[in-house]
């Protein structure tokens, strides 16, 4: 499978066949799959045939006894079962949602979630709020694609989207049914990955929710002998507060984030896997004037600081540290959660601030910031892997995570604790 693999043309050819696929992986015959899903022998035939040519590799060994699935046919089936569970989710999904308006078509759910083009365009406009902007990005016109949507609401007998004045807005229904569609969108992904894998290439685009602590090395260091060792992975890394990085990541959109773990019940449904122990420190500019001098936290409190906004998870341990000492955070003079603009000016003033010395290693290792020896309170969490359950990673991404590890392994003691 090509990179190409999740334009609306490929995706069309590779979704449509999937249950002509399957039925043959099942019965062994395209006879008897014509028996059981009541299609032509050669409707079947041609869908395996341009399957195969969209996969770019052969998935069935065609013997006198019938077609016997190989290596590569084996694995496009466990993705293939992946996208009918997700269809069959979705359609109990919205029979569920939909039991005040019984007018909803069980099949429609099934046939606009095997629509390739129909799937990419509803997708579009979830992200883009705008018909022509998404009726652009899948290759059709404005009319073809308000065509097409209408089509599908009235099959579905309610709307996906609501027309309000910030764009397109995606309705309940909706919202469930572009959920499941983008996880079937990255089964395709990782269908390319698994076929790759087998022919002897790793490949394949890997999506990386970056949070701050995962960011500064671990992962730049991991995908850099990622790439040395497979040259033909493709990774991109999203950078956006936890909430939206877990949204993404129970859509299929990311695969995985790379950073400090949360615990509570936003954690239902994901995995997570500790790589190493991070703490706070009070860090300055080298050469200011508290820099090596013995001091208690009280003495800081006068000082200017720059501190995470109020609500964020690195606000919330700071403060706490505090008040664990019995004392009363100090009033920032900057809130900010841009590392840069913390860069700047812990450099170019007196301010202090408190963060993992991790995320700045290299300003400290290069004499341009200290950390100051003074004693917080217990300020120690979790760094590591937070994956979603049940999701089954592509070759391409396991092989990140394996450097991910061994990232986490190469850290001196100092920097884990």
């Amino acid at each position: 499978m090509t990179e190409s693999a999740t334009t609306p043309e490929r995706l069309e050819n590779s979704l449509r066949y999937i249950r002509d696929f399957l039925s043959v992986a099942e019965t062994g015959s395209i006879a008897r799959s014509s028996e059981v899903i009541f299609k032509a022998s050669s409707a079947i035939a041609r869908a395996i045939s341009e399957l195969e040519h969209s996969l770019g590799v052969g998935l069935f060994e065609r013997k006198p006894r019938g077609m016997l699935l190989n290596a590569y046919g084996e694995a496009v089936r466990n993705r293939a079962r992946r996208i009918i569970d997700e269809i069959s989710g979705a359609v109990e999904e919205i029979a569920r949602f939909a039991k005040r308006r019984p007018t909803v078509e069980r099949n429609a759910v099934s046939n606009l979630l095997l629509n390739g083009r129909g799937l990419m365009l509803l997708i579009s406009v979830s992200e883009l709020r705008n018909l022509s902007a998404a009726a652009a990005h899948v290759g059709l016109s404005q009319a073809g694609a308000s065509m097409a949507l209408s089509r599908m609401e009235s099959a579905l007998g309610q709307p996906l989207f609501q027309r309000m004045m910030q764009g397109m807005v995606v309705t309940d229904a909706g919202a469930m049914i572009v959920s499941r569609g983008k996880r079937i969108v990255a089964e395709l992904r990782h269908m390319q990955s698994d076929v790759a894998a087998i022919a002897g290439t790793m490949q394949g685009r890997i999506a990386i929710g970056a949070l701050p602590l995962g960011r500064t090395h671990i992962l730049p260091a991991a995908v850099a002998a990622a790439l040395q060792r497979h040259p033909n992975i493709r990774v991109t890394t999203v950078e956006s507060p936890y909430e939206a990085l877990v949204a993404g990541l129970r859509d299929g959109d990311i695969d995985f984030i790379v950073g400090a773990l949360r615990v509570g019940e936003r954690n239902a449904g994901l995995i997570t896997e500790s790589l190493f122990e991070d703490r706070l420190g009070i860090i300055a500019r080298a050469g200011h004037p508290l820099a090596g001098a013995p001091a208690s936290l009280k003495d800081l409190l006068p000082q200017r600081w720059i501190l995470p906004r109020p609500g964020a998870p690195g606000r919330r341990l700071i403060d706490q540290s505090f008040r664990e000492l019995a004392i009363e955070p100090p009033v920032p003079s900057v809130e900010t959660g841009d590392l840069a603009v913390l860069r700047g000016l812990l450099k170019n003033s007196d301010m202090l601030t408190a963060i993992s010395p991790h995320q700045l290693h290299h300003e400290i290792t290069s004499g341009d910031l200290v950390e100051l020896p003074v004693a917080l309170g217990k300020t120690v969490r979790q760094i590591g892997i937070t994956s979603r359950e049940g999701a089954m990673l592509s070759p391409a991404a396991l092989a990140v995570l394996d450097e991910i590890r061994s990232a986490s392994r190469r850290l001196p003691e100092e920097r884990r604790v």
